[in-house]
């Protein structure tokens, strides 16, 4: 990934929080010179990335244990319009571009279908996601036949991460001014620019 200086992010802890904010990564491996790609959930353990696959994905089947892998973890993006510029009303200068944060952790991947780690690993992702509800739902609600049953049509991956590569595009390249008036022209649309906007507040 291309990272200018002035957009790079490389404290682990920043970087850290950012995949547990956004959880639903990419996950790219290569066989064969043909790029394998899945959209999935993974939680972080210590150096480790965990997630599961369907088993009736053929992606897990390309994995050999020790390739390369790459995880992406996208955050809030959006459009920016050059008349959000102060400074294009000067001298015109101004063209389209795009504000986005991104983590890639790279590493070496593995596929895991020992039923222990399967239900340790579905359990920790659950209470994981489950945590901001009042009454979270347990993988223990579920009753033990059905839940067996589950386990046995996913497979485990694990990814130990050798790298991690923040990029936060936020307009830190312009003029206070246009950062400001990018950043407030994000505000007002709402939604998901919103999000754009309260980080590169942040």
């Amino acid at each position: 990934m291309y990272v200018p200086e002035a957009f790079r992010r490389d404290d682990p802890a920043t970087l850290h929080q950012f995949i547990r904010t956004h959880p639903f990564a990419t996950l790219v491996t290569s066989a064969a010179d043909v790029p394998q790609v899945t959209h999935l959930p993974l939680i972080l353990e210590g150096g480790l990335l965990r997630g599961h696959l369907a088993r009736g994905n053929p992606h897990w089947k390309q994995i050999a244990a020790g390739q390369p892998a790459l995880a992406i973890f996208m955050g809030p993006h959006a459009y920016v319009s050059p008349q959000w510029y102060p400074g294009k009303k000067v001298d015109g200068k101004a063209v389209p571009t795009w504000n986005y944060a991104v983590v890639h952790a790279a590493g070496s991947i593995r596929v895991i279908e020992d039923a222990d780690w399967l239900r340790a690993h579905v359990g920790a992702l659950t209470d994981q996601q489950e945590a901001p509800f009042a009454e979270p739902w347990k993988v223990s609600d579920a009753p033990e036949d059905y839940l067996g049953k589950m386990l046995t049509a996913i497979v485990g991956i694990e990814l130990a991460i050798t790298s991690l590569t923040g990029k936060w595009k936020l307009s830190q390249n312009r003029t206070a001014a246009d950062h400001d008036g990018v950043r407030e022209g994000l505000a007002a649309l709402g939604g998901t620019s919103a999000d754009v906007a309260a980080m590169m507040k942040r």
